[in-house]
């Protein structure tokens, strides 16, 4: 049995173990979180594959407003999060409590909202995300069901995050990892036992959210965390601008990386359905792998908030400096093994279609060459938001799917046709890199006045 710290065990912790030991504990569960939740989603992916090219490009379609759900879900949850650990830091437990009852019912409200005006609007939906006629009927079949499961998708996400940003990062994998499992396990049995096809697939999805949902629920109460209860809501407009402050990054992250998908499901619709899968399944590959950094950079925070509540700004640069070398050197190896296996790895999910094979080998390998460049950006991110840095971090988060990334996709295909879709995401990482240097300097500068402040010469 896993033993319950109390918060000031956890407080000590933070502020006390050895960097790399406890940003590694941290970073294991959210790391197979990441890794489980990103391969039940190319899960999707592969067992819709075995209906058609359109119920794998429907997916993809669908993907977009899936993105919309969990920024949402991040935007309280990170928002609330990375507030609650500074303040705990601060040993500010009362503003912690309002912080985390705020997020959570925020959330589910919002994911209500979603289900309503979806389910209300679907076909205008469907088409708006980019679907062809023959993808419709597949996208509305699986968009329908997704719908249902808005509120607690989102709510779940918020459960998540604040469990991680309270050093409870075991419990909050239990809750994640234990509904991507059982996804992997529903697909097959609706998709092809039950003969549900494409709404098997979207229904297994619905029902694993539930469960991850419960199981967050239960993991917050057993790991001690701060209770969640609607009587904590107090000083509502504090409470959202603490959360807005902290959670814009996340929103401006996820939500303009659906935008993004939208935008490259539209570049890529008058080359047929076998470039809408192909870019899909390239999406899902490089998103499983940043799933590794993501969760790492995330063992990253709670350690970042705790000690910048704390005043000890030495241990957010010494904690900072280890984390980005360590996911430069894993990014760099799976960039060299993502370029090698490009084609078997595309393979995987259509295997037969030459052409899905053909687009999307040359889209991975485009992007594993910028790959390298996505360990140092997502740090930088995670180390501007956890401390409050909303403008820089907003704008970091807004550069890779935002800021550069429109330019791209609507300029380049004008002049290099199908390869200017398939260059548009390593044309992005490389301007959002350039960017993040003096971003970078400024933050890091900031950080070493305040220590030297604290403790003078």
């Amino acid at each position: 049995m896993k033993k319950i710290l109390s918060q000031d065990e956890k407080f000590q912790r933070m502020l006390e173990a050895p960097l790399p030991g406890l940003i590694g504990k941290l970073a294991v569960p959210t790391i197979i979180s990441m890794l489980v939740t990103s391969f039940y989603n190319m899960a999707d992916t592969f067992f819709v594959g075995k209906i058609g090219t359109s119920a794998t490009a429907a997916v993809g379609v669908v993907f977009p407003l899936m993105s919309i759900i969990q920024a949402l879900g991040f935007f309280f949850g990170h928002g609330s999060g990375n507030s609650m650990s500074r303040k705990l830091g601060a040993k500010e437990n009362d503003s912690a409590e309002q912080l985390a009852s705020a997020g959570f019912f925020s959330a589910l409200f919002c994911g209500l909202l979603i289900t309503v005006f979806g389910l209300f609007f679907l076909k205008p939906l469907a088409l708006a995300l980019g679907s062809t006629d023959t993808i419709l009927p597949y996208t509305e079949d699986y968009l329908g069901i997704i719908l249902l499961g808005a509120p607690y998708m989102t709510a779940q996400l918020v459960l998540n995050n604040q469990l991680r940003f309270q050093g409870s990062a075991f419990y909050a994998m239990i809750g994640i990892a234990s509904g991507a499992v059982l996804n992997i396990i529903l697909d097959p049995l609706f998709i092809f036992v039950f003969d549900m096809g494409i709404s098997g697939a979207a229904l297994a999805t619905v029902i694993s959210q539930f469960v991850s949902f419960v199981l967050l629920l239960l993991g917050a109460h057993f790991a001690g965390c701060i209770p969640i209860r609607l009587k904590n809501i107090r000083c509502i407009p504090k409470c959202f601008s603490e959360i807005a402050k902290g959670g814009l990054p996340s929103l401006f992250r996820q939500g303009l990386g659906s935008v993004a998908t939208i935008a490259l499901n539209l570049a890529a619709n008058p080359y047929g359905d076998a470039a809408i899968a192909a870019m899909s399944i390239v999406m899902r590959i490089t998103f499983f792998a940043a799933s590794a950094l993501i969760g790492f950079g995330q063992g990253f925070q709670p350690v970042c908030g705790f000690n910048y509540g704390a005043k000890r700004y030495d241990r957010v640069r010494e904690a900072f400096w280890f984390c980005v070398k360590v996911s430069t050197v894993f990014s760099l190896i799976a960039a060299v093994v993502g370029f090698c296996l490009s084609p078997q790895l595309i393979e995987i999910f259509r295997k037969g279609d030459a052409n899905v094979i053909q687009i999307g080998t040359t889209a991975l390998r485009m992007q594993c060459l910028t790959f390298p460049l996505l360990g140092w950006i997502t740090l930088n991110n995670m180390l501007f938001q956890t401390i409050g840095k909303t403008v820089p971090a907003s704008v970091l988060a807004s550069a890779r799917q935002g800021i550069f990334f429109f330019p791209a996709i609507f300029l380049l295909p004008i002049f290099l046709h199908l390869t200017g879709i398939q260059l548009a995401q390593p044309v992005a990482d490389i301007a959002a890199f350039a960017l993040s240097i003096p971003l970078n300097i400024s933050v890091i500068h900031e950080l070493k006045m305040m220590s030297e402040k604290k403790h003078p010469l």
